[in-house]
């Protein structure tokens, strides 16, 4: 079975959410939507599962048109962030609920709900009601309810943003495997492009409403479309910088040039938006050819291993993703090296005209 969208939009007093939105995910696959706050994740999963109707489109599901099909009658389970429990039933019957409104038997029931408070780390908790848990815990118990469903369409609307950084790491490679083998359809929002790389799968990038792009998630990362694709699915953001090709040269900054190798080579002359990411940004020059930046330096972070480095170069801010724990001064004037194998081009209007040479390799 699959799930199309068909032109969906969306309009809520006279604002847009969801742009005309054609999309299909197919049985078995995990699909994650990236996308900063309010970019459209929620309301496009809302759609999906039927709590609302798109103003115009279609929802096509297993060859069968459900645009006004209500959600109790779909078989889909939803969990939100802020998660919903039942708070006069135990933990046991909060999950065996949905499997009680199914007419499972006693014993399929038990299996089910046991297996699923395993994975979750519930067991101890199944007698206790949710109100004596921690928000961690009374997560993991609506995400159990959502797995002993058997929904043929499970969303997850950021559903692991409230567990411990283990148990987060643990349930994003179990839980997608659960749906997976089961033949669901498993759709994940998240603000974290490195969430949607963990997870793999295909990925929708979207920005204001829109899907910019759908696709195997490597692909999407690493041969974005457009500018804004790119800035999606980058974390810090992607870094840009505006250079005028003139034959087998290029100007960027103030009366810096370099030579048009690399992804640069053989595109026609005129003026193009260069992007990078902040890990590709060096404090030293690694190769012969790379490109060297300029700008003073306004903030570092500190992570334990890596450094985070902002620095202005002629009003852009840009920000640096560098290995190690640097003493830096803040203001003081830094060199900054980069690649330009590592460059993704743009045309003016943020279309994607080459992506970097090394993803296309990758």
């Amino acid at each position: 079975m699959s799930l199309v969208l068909e032109g969906v939009t969306k309009v809520v007093n006279g604002q847009t959410h969801i742009q005309p939105t054609d999309l299909e995910l197919s049985s078995g696959t995990m699909n994650v939507l990236l996308g900063p706050t309010q970019a459209g994740k929620t309301s496009l999963m809302r759609i999906m599962a039927g709590l609302d109707v798109p103003n115009e489109g279609r929802v096509i599901w297993g060859g069968k048109d459900v645009t006004g099909m209500r959600v109790q009658d779909r078989g889909v389970a939803m969990v939100y962030q802020q998660f919903i429990n039942y708070p006069s039933m135990t933990v046991y019957e909060n999950i065996a609920s949905p499997m009680r409104l199914l007419g499972k038997s006693k014993a399929e029931i038990d299996t089910a709900v046991r297996k699923a408070a395993d994975l979750m780390q519930l067991t101890p908790m199944l007698d206790r009601k949710p109100l004596e848990l921690s928000g961690g815990q009374q997560q993991r118990c609506a995400l159990a309810r959502a797995l002993v469903k058997d929904a043929g369409l499970v969303l997850l609307d950021e559903p692991l943003a409230n567990l411990d950084y283990k148990l987060r790491e643990e349930l994003r490679a179990e839980i997608p495997k659960i749906f997976e083998e089961a033949g669901s359809i498993f759709v994940y929002a998240t603000t974290e492009p490195e969430e949607a790389l963990l997870l793999g799968g295909n990925t929708a990038t979207m920005w204001e409403g829109r899907v910019t792009q759908f696709g195997p998630t490597p692909t999407v990362y690493r041969q974005p479309v457009d500018a804004t694709t790119a800035r999606v699915f980058s974390d810090p953001p992607m870094n840009f910088l505006t250079i005028t090709k003139t034959g087998s040269t290029l100007a960027f900054g103030e009366g810096q040039t370099a030579p048009a190798i690399a992804a640069f080579d053989g595109l026609e002359d005129g003026v193009y938006l260069a992007g990078f990411r902040p890990n590709h940004l060096e404090l030293s020059q690694h190769t012969g050819d790379a490109l060297e930046f300029t700008g003073p330096l306004g903030v570092t972070e500190i992570t334990g291993s890596e450094t985070f480095v902002h620095l202005d170069h002629h009003g852009e801010s840009w920000v640096g993703l560098v290995h190690g724990v640097k003493n830096l001064t803040i203001g003081e004037t830094l060199k900054v090296y980069l690649d330009p194998r590592h460059i993704y081009i743009f045309d003016q209007n943020g279309t994607s005209v080459a992506a970097a040479s090394y993803a296309k390799a990758a």
